[in-house]
C-alpha cells in the first residue's frame, strides 16, 4: 500500500516537484495519482508539455517546455493540477475551485494544505471560469508554494 493511501493525502515525496528555475517562470504541477484511462491534460496542453506513457499512466510535465498557461488546471476532472509561479518573495498558485460562494478579487482567504489545514493567508488575484471549472489564482508567501493546494473563505 502506498503511503498516501494510508494517510489519505499526498506529501511532497509523492509528486514531481519543479525546480526554483521553473517556478520562477511558472509551470503546471500535476498531483494526479489515479492510474485510470484519463488524458484531458495531455490533449489540452498547447505546447505538448504533458505526456503519459500510456492512457492509464500518471501524467508527467516537462517543465522545460511548460509555459504555465493553466489550460490543464480547469480541464482535469480530478482537480489535481495547479500552476505555480514565484515572483520575488510571493508565490502565486492557480487552482481549481468548485465551491460557492466564489471569493472576490483582492479578498483575503485562508490557504489550506493537502490535509485541509490552514497554512497561511492569501489574496485572490484572479478568477476565471474555464471548461465549467472556476480557476482561482492566489498570492501567498513564497515559502508556502509547495504546501498550499486549496482555499477557504473567511466569511
Amino acid at each position: 500500500m502506498k503511503q498516501y493511501e494510508q494517510k489519505g493525502y499526498l506529501s511532497l515525496e509523492d509528486i514531481q516537484i519543479p525546480s526554483d528555475k521553473h517556478l520562477k517562470k511558472g509551470v503546471a504541477c500535476i498531483e494526479c495519482i489515479q492510474e485510470i484511462p484519463c488524458n484531458p491534460c495531455v490533449d489540452s496542453c498547447p505546447v505538448h508539455a504533458i505526456s503519459m506513457k500510456n492512457i492509464n499512466a500518471i501524467p508527467i510535465v516537462d517543465y522545460d517546455v511548460c509555459i504555465g498557461c493553466g489550460k490543464c488546471v480547469s480541464i482535469c476532472p480530478g482537480l489535481a493540477i495547479f500552476v505555480l509561479k514565484i515572483i520575488d518573495e510571493k508565490g502565486c498558485i492557480t487552482l481549481p475551485y468548485e465551491f460557492v460562494p466564489l471569493p472576490a478579487i483582492d479578498e483575503e482567504i485562508l490557504a489550506l494544505n493537502r490535509k485541509g489545514e490552514v497554512v497561511t493567508t492569501g489574496i485572490v488575484k484572479k478568477i476565471n471560469k474555464r471548461d465549467n471549472t472556476t480557476v482561482v489564482t492566489i498570492e501567498i508567501p513564497k515559502k508556502n508554494i509547495m504546501d498550499v493546494r486549496n482555499i477557504r473563505l473567511q466569511k
